[in-house]
């Protein structure tokens, strides 16, 4: 497809700036829209020779340009701005995201959910854009006080997968509690586990590192069930001090920094 622009008198307009990996497109600014113009997506309309419903997917997708700035509001006012349709502007690749976020101790999750906290090392190639962070939802439940890996989605196959296998699929703490510990301090939680009475889910509880002033325990545990580790810590006479999610299925947060987020990649599957 070719560039298509039309030429105007341009007017000033608010640039904010771009997340890390979009550092060569500049995005506009959340200001009121100006009443005065024509819609941007009927201007588009006329450059693509398409339909309103087709400018309004190119301008979502983050093609269109208002003098030199990306706009993604097909409501957006234009009047003699320079408007420009991206050369490789295409409609395929309008598919819902899921996002994978770190998140910090005591943070609000979707509070972290802006660009600018997007991962500059995200391995896919994902373009950022605003419509990626509406009808998000995250289907799986973190521990009490907990931070690391949460998920949120508007693909409704991550939702139902997340659903239907949540009674199989792993979850994987590390969990920080006060002193050294040894595998005899465990045994409490063993024995809890085995009581047949409590009905409680498999659970694999570990020594990861240990020293005098704090130890670091692994648990794996089928489902989501919070509030599971804190009892069985108490029956051990734990004190925990933190506790992070680091793996949900097949999915690891892995040197994905706190409060940042990143795109699930097409190849990666709970």
């Amino acid at each position: 497809m070719t560039r298509t622009t039309l030429q105007l008198k341009p007017s000033a307009k608010a640039v904010r700036k771009a997340p890390p990996r979009q550092a060569t497109i500049t995005r506009s600014a959340p200001k009121s829209l100006p009443d005065t113009g024509e819609r941007l997506s009927k201007k588009v309309m006329l450059l693509q020779g398409c339909s309103r419903k087709e400018a309004e997917q190119y301008i979502e997708g983050g093609w269109v340009q208002v003098n030199g700035v990306v706009v993604e509001e097909p409501q957006q006012r234009v009047d003699r701005e320079t408007i420009t349709v991206d050369a490789n502007a295409s409609l395929m690749e309008q598919v819902p995201v899921t996002l994978l976020l770190n998140k910090a101790p005591s943070a609000h999750a979707r509070t972290l959910l802006i660009p600018a906290n997007h991962w500059a090392s995200d391995p896919t190639d994902i373009r950022v854009l605003k419509r990626h962070f509406h009808h998000l939802q995250s289907d799986v439940a973190l521990e009490n006080d907990a931070s690391g890996l949460v998920v949120f989605t508007q693909d409704w196959r991550t939702t139902r997968k997340l659903t239907d296998d949540m009674a199989t699929m792993e979850h994987e703490f590390l969990v920080e509690v006060q002193g050294a510990v040894t595998p005899d301090v465990l045994k409490p939680i063993s024995h809890a586990l085995q009581d047949e009475r409590r009905d409680l889910p498999p659970v694999k509880v570990s020594v990861n590192s240990t020293t005098p002033e704090s130890s670091r325990l692994r648990f794996a545990i089928k489902g989501s069930h919070p509030g599971l580790i804190a009892f069985l810590c108490e029956k051990a006479d734990l004190q925990i001090l933190a506790m992070k999610r680091i793996r949900l299925g097949r999915v690891a947060l892995a040197d994905l920094p706190i409060g940042q987020w990143r795109y699930l990649a097409s190849g990666e599957r709970f």
